[in-house]
């Protein structure tokens, strides 16, 4: 039961998981997400649930099905939301401003997730959105400007959004293409979320849809990228951090009433695991929550 949970546990993986039940792998209806959401934060391991991920296109949608449930639990249980903008920023704007008008405090979106492919995008976009939003900016992870943009979010005090997979064996980066990522924005102090084929703990094989005959391709496990992005604020070498991002043995992360260790050897404090959650990995999007519960619970460490 989630009270005899590991503090250590519970400061990694507290809100650590966005809803992103609207996309592929699961991409289910409207009605659907908006219910699982209802029930998972509601469940006991709702401490471990972030925000509902919605396209601003649907916000709309969203509000038709989820508007019943926003003032039930009262403000205490306001609904968080992080909402994907289109390609029209200032429209994007002008809706979530909208929407926070009339159902704020009980529904609120207070994160945006914003496609971006150049410094100077970075720069407009940051101006443009009222600083109430924490914006999370998804750049390509290859690239000659891929330094220059993470410069561009640290001098904007913006965050970075990096995608660790998809339901296609192509679309998921090399190790040392999320080690750049991961030690490129720990060094210019830009927190980050992931998203995208992570909703496993561990680094496994398995099939990337949920469609008979799907294709089969290697995961990254959420445990394994969140501990390097907490080692790489430790001056981790590359080569090392790469290890851990293709370590597929549950046996190599230990929990323990005072933090983590990696191969009995490399430890974090569960104060340390704290501070990376508040200032550096931020959250992962998932189409499942239930999951990386079952797994988690298989691996007994929830």
């Amino acid at each position: 039961m989630s009270e005899h949970i590991q503090e250590s546990v519970r400061a990694l993986l507290a809100g650590i998981v966005d809803y992103a039940g609207l996309f592929p792998p699961s991409a289910l209806s409207m009605p659907e997400a908006v219910i699982n959401y209802a029930t998972y934060k509601n469940s006991n391991y709702s401490w471990m649930l972030g925000r509902f991920v919605v396209p601003v296109s649907r916000l709309g949608e969203f509000t038709e099905s989820a508007k019943d449930f926003f003032t039930r639990g009262g403000q205490q249980d306001a609904w968080k939301l992080s909402v994907l903008a289109s390609e029209d920023i200032y429209e994007t704007v002008r809706l979530v401003e909208d929407f926070n008008a009339e159902y704020a405090p009980y529904a609120e979106c207070d994160a945006l997730e914003i496609k971006a492919d150049s410094a100077s995008i970075i720069g407009e976009y940051a101006e443009a959105i009222p600083p109430q939003f924490t914006n999370y900016f998804e750049i390509p992870i290859v690239g000659k400007d891929f330094g220059e943009m993470v410069v561009a979010l640290a001098m904007t005090k913006q965050r970075a959004k990096l995608r660790t997979g998809g339901t296609t064996p192509e679309a998921f980066p090399r190790p040392d293409e999320i080690t750049r990522f991961i030690r490129t924005c720990s060094a210019a102090n830009v927190p980050f979320k992931a998203t995208a084929g992570l909703h496993h703990p561990v680094r496994c094989q398995k099939s990337l849809t949920y469609e008979k005959n799907a294709p089969v391709g290697m995961m990254y496990g959420f445990l394994n990228v969140f501990l390097a992005a907490a080692f790489a604020r430790q001056g981790f070498k590359p080569s090392l951090l790469n290890e851990l991002l293709e370590d597929e043995w549950a046996e190599s992360f230990i929990f323990d009433s005072h933090g983590v260790w990696w191969r009995q050897e490399h430890f974090l404090s569960t104060a340390y695991l704290k501070l990376l959650r508040e200032r550096g990995a931020i959250s992962f999007g998932s189409c499942s929550f239930e999951e990386p519960i079952t797994d988690l619970q298989d691996l007994e460490i929830l």
